[in-house]
C-alpha cells in the first residue's frame, strides 16, 4: 500500500446506530452481546468540521488504564490535527472485527488496529484496503502487519522486549520466573514470555490466568507461589497485574520478586517504594499519538513512517527505581 494516498471520501451521515453509540458514549462503555467481551466507543477530536475522520480499533479491556494512555495519545493527535477520532475497543477478536467492518462501513478516512489476534483481523482488513482506506497498526503485531499489508506500525518489538527481560534477569541473579499470561492467544503476551525464556539463565514457566478476574488472578499467582518456593521472580504483562501479584506474594508468604512490562501512574509508586522491581515502557500514549498523526500526515502529505518496511519502535525502556523520578511526573498527569 505504499501509493500516493486516495482523496478524502464524501462526507455521508455516519449509520444511524454507530451515531447513536457515540452520542450516548462519550466517555462511557457498554458490554458486548455474548462471552465475557466488552466494546467501548468514544468519539473525540473536532467532530463538526473535520476534513478527516479515523477510527481507532483496539483490543483493550473496559477500565484498562493502559489503554486510556493510548487514547489520550490519539485524542492528543487528533486535537492537533483537526481530526474527528473515534475509539472503539473489544477485547474478543470476533467483537473486535465487526468494529473494523463498521469503521470500514461508515467510509472513515482511516483505520489504526491493533493486532493482537491477527488471524481475526484478516478479513476486515482486507475490506478496509479494498474500500481504499488506509490501515496503520499499533501496540500488538509486529510479526503480522507487513503480511496483512499495512501501512505503519508503531509500537514495541515484544520478542526483543521479553530477551531484554530475560537479560535483566540474569543480572539481578534471578533462578525461576513465573511470567504470567492474562489473556490466552495474545500473540504479544506469548512472545515476550518466550522472549524472555530464550535469553533467561534459569527456570522459567508461563502462568494462565483471567486477566478480566483480578480475585482469580490474585488466587492463581498465589496458589503457584505456595506450590513452589524455589519461584524467586514474578513476570507480569501488565502494570496492573504487577500489583495484584505483589499481593499474591505477600499472600503466600513468598521471598519472589515481582517485575513487570509497560506502566501507570500506580505501578510508578511501586517502583519508587521497591515494591516493584522494574517495569518496560513501550509508551502506550505515544503509540496512540504517532498512530493517529500517521494517518493524518498519510492522508495530508502522502508520508509513510518507517517507509512501509521498518515498523517506529516505541519501546522497550526499563524503568527502575534509579530513573523512575523522570517520568513519574508524566505518569502522575496520565501521560506515561
Amino acid at each position: 500500500m505504499n501509493t500516493p494516498p486516495p482523496p478524502a471520501a464524501p462526507r455521508r451521515p455516519v449509520r444511524t446506530a454507530a451515531l447513536a453509540v457515540a452520542g450516548v458514549l462519550l466517555v462511557a462503555a457498554c458490554s458486548a452481546s455474548g462471552g465475557n467481551s466488552d466494546t467501548t466507543t468514544d468519539s473525540v477530536g473536532k467532530a463538526s468540521g473535520a476534513r478527516y475522520r479515523i477510527t481507532m480499533v483496539t483490543h483493550g479491556a473496559k477500565g484498562d488504564a493502559f489503554w486510556d494512555l493510548v487514547r489520550k495519545g490519539a485524542e492528543a493527535a487528533a486535537a492537533k490535527d483537526g481530526v474527528a477520532l473515534t475509539y472503539a475497543s473489544d477485547s474478543d477478536g470476533a467483537g473486535q472485527a465487526e468494529l473494523v467492518r463498521d469503521a470500514v462501513r461508515d467510509k472513515v478516512d482511516g483505520i489504526a488496529v491493533t493486532l493482537a489476534k491477527p488471524q481475526a483481523m484478516q478479513g476486515p482488513i482486507a475490506q478496509a484496503k479494498a474500500a481504499g482506506i488506509p490501515v496503520v497498526g499499533l501496540n500488538s503485531g509486529i510479526e503480522s502487519w507487513q503480511p496483512e499489508g499495512l501501512l505503519e506500525y508503531f509500537g514495541q518489538d515484544e520478542s526483543v522486549a521479553g530477551q531484554a527481560v530475560g537479560d535483566k534477569l540474569d543480572e539481578l541473579k534471578a533462578k525461576h520466573a513465573v511470567c504470567v499470561i492474562h489473556e490466552r492467544g495474545n500473540v504479544a503476551l506469548e512472545a515476550r514470555c518466550a522472549g524472555v525464556k530464550k535469553t533467561f539463565g534459569g527456570q522459567t514457566e508461563n502462568l494462565y490466568v483471567e486477566g478480566t478476574d483480578a480475585d482469580a488472578t490474585t488466587a492463581a499467582i498465589t496458589a503457584r507461589l505456595r506450590q513452589d518456593p524455589t519461584i524467586d521472580e514474578v513476570v507480569t504483562n501488565g502494570a496492573q497485574f504487577a500489583l495484584i501479584a505483589v499481593k499474591s506474594v505477600k499472600a503466600s508468604g513468598s521471598s519472589a520478586k515481582v517485575a513487570t512490562f509497560d506502566l501507570n501512574k500506580d505501578l510508578v509508586k511501586a517502583v519508587q517504594s521497591g515494591a516493584v522491581q522494574f517495569a518496560v515502557d513501550q509508551q502506550p500514549y505515544l503509540q496512540g499519538y504517532l498512530a493517529v498523526d500517521g494517518l493524518w500526515l498519510y492522508r495530508t502529505n502522502g508520508n509513510i513512517s518507517g517507509g512501509g518496511v521498518s515498523p517506529v519502535l516505541t519501546g522497550p525502556a526499563f524503568v527502575t527505581k534509579t530513573n523512575v523520578a523522570a517520568v513519574a511526573k508524566f505518569a502522575a498527569g496520565g501521560t506515561r
